[in-house]
């Protein structure tokens, strides 16, 4: 377009003796129908770029769904391989960490108070 307009105006300028090196256009109005047009074009990609991006998101999702549920699995088969290794001793362990852990947490809280009786400190643990 620009081309045609300068090809156009040199030689109308010839016509007069004007000799034209170079032109630039700086304004250019479209009209109504092609700018409603250009809008309506932007906004169908950005709706397009956005429904990309909720599909690769959900994709996403789903991998680290999977990738989470095969850790647990994995998690799980090693607690049963070690409960039937280790016995009672494990969960011996357990509940003795478990014990350390809300001992520790009512040690923090001023509002509560615990006095211990016998053998038994915090849980009703069985004796051997």
């Amino acid at each position: 377009v620009s081309q045609k307009v300068s090809e156009g105006l040199t030689e109308r300028a010839g016509q007069f003796g004007i000799i034209l090196d170079d032109i630039s256009i700086t304004h250019l109005t479209f009209g109504k129908e092609f700018t409603q047009a250009v809008e309506l074009k932007q906004v169908a990609q950005q709706e397009a770029e956005k429904a990309r991006f909720l599909v690769e998101k959900a994709e996403q999702q789903k991998k680290a769904a999977i990738i989470t549920a095969e850790g647990d699995a994995q998690a799980a088969v090693l607690l049963a391989k070690s409960f039937g290794s280790a016995g009672e001793g494990l969960v011996e362990l357990r509940r003795i960490e478990a014990a350390e852990d809300i001992a520790y947490q009512l040690s923090k809280s001023r509002n509560v108070t615990y006095l211990p009786q016998g053998q038994n400190v915090l849980l009703n643990l069985p004796t051997q």
